[in-house]
């Protein structure tokens, strides 16, 4: 079955667009005294990494507005380091980082 990044692209802006819909509205406050938010928002920031991950090299190099390295390495401390999560990381990542990723993703899945 061939490769088709298309499909990881699109599951990864798919599960941005879930992260931004679950801080739409939210604090940090909110976020500091809700455990699942934080629990769901870790694991929808290691699925985006997942997919980024199995992204070719080849797009990869032509969609370099993308920040693949930090992506994959999000996806890597939430995985690896379970249990010394940046709660401060991981609310930026969330309401900055991932809602910019979802237009740079829109763009390249409007492009294709």
């Amino acid at each position: 079955m061939p490769h088709d990044d298309s499909v990881y692209i699109g599951h990864m802006m798919d599960t941005a667009r879930k992260a931004v819909s679950k801080v739409n509205g939210k604090s940090r406050a909110d976020f500091d005294a809700d455990e699942d938010l934080r629990i769901v928002l870790a694991h929808l920031v290691q699925v985006i990494g997942e997919a980024s991950i199995r992204v070719s090299e080849d797009s990869k190099s032509a969609h370099p507005q993308i920040p693949w390295r930090r992506i994959s390495g999000m996806r890597h401390r939430i995985v690896h380091d379970y249990m010394d999560i940046n709660e401060d990381v991981l609310w930026q990542v969330a309401t900055v980082s991932v809602p910019e990723l979802v237009g740079l993703l829109e763009n390249i899945v409007n492009d294709a």
